[in-house]
């Protein structure tokens, strides 16, 4: 196995295992610190901290080994989120969450259900048939808040598309619908979408938008014909703004903090990762190129001092710890939306994104190496 890839388990796993272990437990309530800069978020950060979580991991739980060491850690990994879902879902249970009260249920119930949609038989068909009720009915429960005219609208289109996945006969196709639709129009060219009718400079694109479409899209793009044909515009804007946010890496392994929500840290690249997952990054980009520049930048951030407390919970910050960058929305459950970096791991050790190294744009062109010419799309 290749050390990067060794190093991006273990990360993950450092990353993850307090979340799903305390949850497993049933001890989540218990054990998660929440720190917050402006008001009380205990109403919504244990959700967030397992929808997150589980979006990044699920890729992994789903595909990755199952023999030797990394497998034995991932089958570990994942019989505690299966757990997790069970005390999260049950109404029975100390740590049962929030899935209807105030609007942010929304938002980590739609990272839950895209988890489900990228690990259906992890985290899904493996369940208990009344862990898989409880699930369902959690879902269902967002339905009653309206979400924000923004990139909110996918996250109620997410969660009925993985109702739509679980079989559920009355997924709501109006939800879906609306939401592509409007992310159409707030399409603003060269592979970025607006949030909502404007166009803002932050990473909501690689956090939410892209993704979102990209993986609601796969499931249920064939559901109806213009939706099909939408599929193939989205696929094409993944692709380049895929290609642009490799360029965002620097020679160092850093990038602009610009926009909001930099606590999210390395999950700004969630997009690029995503691509490659799917095997469908830009021509010009080796595999293993985006692979070392997303370890440059995971490296880059982890090792800062202050990233994790004394009991391995992440605390709000881009580098190190820093309260002061964190929104009125940020708590410590928010800032699990970095383990959505991680997603390559679901390809198999022998893949191309494993092999070898290679030097990202950045690097190639301050030192004076070749690098291929950046072109915009149209359309």
């Amino acid at each position: 196995m290749s050390v990067d890839r060794n190093y991006w388990v273990d990360t993950l796993v450092r990353i993850a295992y307090p979340v799903l272990y305390s949850l497993s437990e049933r001890r989540l309530k218990m054990d998660m610190p929440v720190e917050a800069t402006a008001r009380d978020r205990s109403d919504y950060t244990y959700l967030e901290a397992l929808g997150r979580t589980l979006a990044g991991i699920s890729p992994w739980l789903e595909h990755g080994p199952r023999t030797g060491e990394e497998g034995e850690i991932r089958a570990r990994m994942a019989d505690m989120a299966r757990r997790a879902i069970d005390m999260a879902t049950d109404p029975e249970s100390p740590d049962f969450m929030n899935f209807a009260i105030g609007g942010q249920p929304v938002v980590d119930a739609a990272f839950l259900a895209n988890a489900v949609l990228r690990a259906p038989n992890e985290l899904y068909v493996l369940l208990d048939e009344k862990v898989k009720q409880n699930l369902i009915s959690a879902l269902q429960a967002t339905r009653i808040i309206r979400p924000v005219f923004s990139n909110w609208l996918l996250f109620s289109a997410m969660i009925e598309t993985a109702l739509f996945r679980m079989g559920v006969k009355d997924w709501d196709r109006m939800r879906v619908d609306y939401a592509l639709r409007q992310h159409e129009q707030w399409y603003k060219g060269d592979g970025a979408y607006g949030d909502g009718p404007a166009f803002h400079w932050d990473y909501y694109n690689s956090y939410v938008i892209q993704p979102m479409l990209v993986d609601i899209l796969n499931e249920v793009g064939d559901q109806y014909g213009d939706w099909a044909e939408l599929r193939a515009k989205v696929l094409t804007r993944a692709e380049r703004y895929a290609a642009i946010l490799e360029r965002f890496i620097s020679p160092e392994g850093t990038f602009p903090p610009i926009g909001r929500s930099l606590a999210y840290r390395f999950g700004a690249f969630q997009h690029l990762s995503l691509m490659s997952l799917r095997e469908e990054l830009p021509k010009e980009l080796e595999p293993a190129q985006v692979r070392c520049a997303l370890t440059a930048v995971i490296k880059r951030q982890v090792q800062m001092p202050g990233t994790f407390d004394d009991n391995g919970w992440l605390r709000i910050g881009f580098a190190g710890h820093q309260p002061d960058i964190g929104e009125a929305y940020i708590s410590t459950g928010s800032l699990y939306l970095c383990t959505t970096v991680f997603l390559p791991l679901g390809l198999p050790p022998d893949a191309a994104f494993w092999q070898g190294q290679a030097e990202w744009t950045s690097l190639k062109a301050w030192s004076g190496g070749n690098v291929y010419l950046d072109k915009a799309i149209i359309g």
